[in-house]
């Protein structure tokens, strides 16, 4: 639980700050589509700094749920993927990257359906 609530917290905290980042430094830099590119990034990094904290709070009443354990490295690891790749993409525009975007994607997707799955048990 602990770790996840870390993981959450910094990534949360990393994405406000590459948030102003984007908007502040890198206006001036970027072109609108890689400055697109990097907001992406952003927004789904906030997105899954939250679903991190969810699962460290749900680990709580849930020690023992190897699923949502599973979910919060799949949101760990999509977060690292997709939002890794989609920065260092708008930064560098090295175009192969944007073909590992998506194994991030599946990460993020393969977390909710975790989390989904617990939330089903849990009420059954």
């Amino acid at each position: 639980m602990k770790l996840f609530l870390m993981l959450g917290s910094i990534s949360g905290f990393l994405s406000v700050a590459f948030g102003a980042f984007g908007a502040h430094a890198l206006k001036e830099k970027l072109d609108a589509y890689s400055l697109g590119i990097f907001h992406t990034g952003v927004t789904y990094q906030t997105t899954h700094a939250l679903a991190l904290v969810l699962v460290a709070l749900l680990l709580k009443w849930y020690p023992d749920s190897s699923g949502l354990v599973w979910a919060g490295w799949c949101f760990t690891a999509g977060t690292l993927i997709f939002s890794g790749s989609l920065y260092t993409l708008a930064l560098t525009g090295i175009k192969v990257l944007g073909a590992i975007t998506p194994i991030g994607g599946v990460l993020f997707l393969a977390g909710w359906a975790l989390l989904a799955i617990h939330a089903w048990k849990a009420v059954s």
